[in-house]
């Protein structure tokens, strides 16, 4: 599957690895909480798919890209994938899941508050949503790909509109991972630099994206040839959740119906 942006990123693509490294860990953390009958909204290319299919009885899968929907239709036919945009999630009746797992999604969804409670809809009572989103606290740049960014007060009070427990946690990582952290900042800090009439802020989304994905994949790639080994070497297991949410990179909240 080509990428298109550097919204989507790769196991595949080796300058990748920490952003892929560190969403793929949501997954392993997730597979502890994923119970029943489990929808995950927004699967994308499928990063935790597999860690999904055997930790639930049954999966269900939305996404608006048609062509991943039916490449993993193919692949795993006995999960069931849809092909649409929400919200809301008009083909899913109420009461339908045990879980519903929806990974960096809710910051591309205009009508996050109908996203939220949807969610709850679908959900059995009990059930569990499992959400991650970055904490805009730590966005190093507008990113135009987003509708928002969220702060964990902001996300928590969301989520309370509809769930009567709402668990909200952060997803950190080791020095390793804060070395490759830090080195991003500085080098998004000195492309900023030249933004001298604040562009980042001024143009529109739609035009932002094409100069964005291409700073930030050239940003990228220039990190990985200054020290390709700290990036390459970092993995899943050098992140780890607080109960310190603004401590986290992301977001990582669970809530219950």
């Amino acid at each position: 599957m080509a990428l298109y942006t550097t919204e989507i990123t790769s196991s595949e693509v080796a300058s990748d690895n920490p952003i892929h490294q560190r969403l793929f860990y949501a997954y392993v953390r997730a597979e502890e909480l994923v119970k029943g009958d489990l929808l995950e909204i927004g699967c994308g290319g499928g990063r935790g798919l597999e860690i999904l299919l055997r930790a639930s009885d049954s999966y269900t899968a939305i996404d608006k890209n048609e062509e991943l929907i039916a490449l993993h239709g193919k692949n795993h036919p006995k999960a069931k994938f849809i092909n649409a945009n929400i919200p809301p999630l008009t083909e899913i009746p109420d009461n339908s899941f045990d879980t519903v797992v929806s990974f960096q999604v809710i910051e591309h969804i205009q009508e996050d508050d109908l996203f939220v409670k949807e969610i709850h809809r679908v959900l059995k009572p009990g059930g569990k949503a499992i959400i991650t989103t970055p904490n805009i606290d730590w966005s190093l740049t507008r990113n135009p790909w987003h509708v928002r960014e969220y702060t964990p007060k902001e996300l928590t009070q969301l989520m309370g509109k509809y769930f009567p427990t709402v668990e909200s946690k952060g997803v950190v990582g080791n020095d390793r991972v804060m070395e490759y952290y830090e080195e991003n900042k500085r080098s998004v800090q000195r492309i900023k630099k030249w933004d001298i009439l604040d562009l980042e802020h001024k143009l529109p989304a739609s035009i932002l994206r094409i100069p964005y994905d291409i700073l930030n994949r050239r940003n990228r790639k220039k990190l990985m040839v200054q020290d390709g080994s700290l990036a390459a070497s970092i993995q899943y297991t050098d992140f780890e959740l607080t109960n310190q949410p603004e401590k986290g990179i992301d977001l990582f909240y669970v809530c219950t119906k």
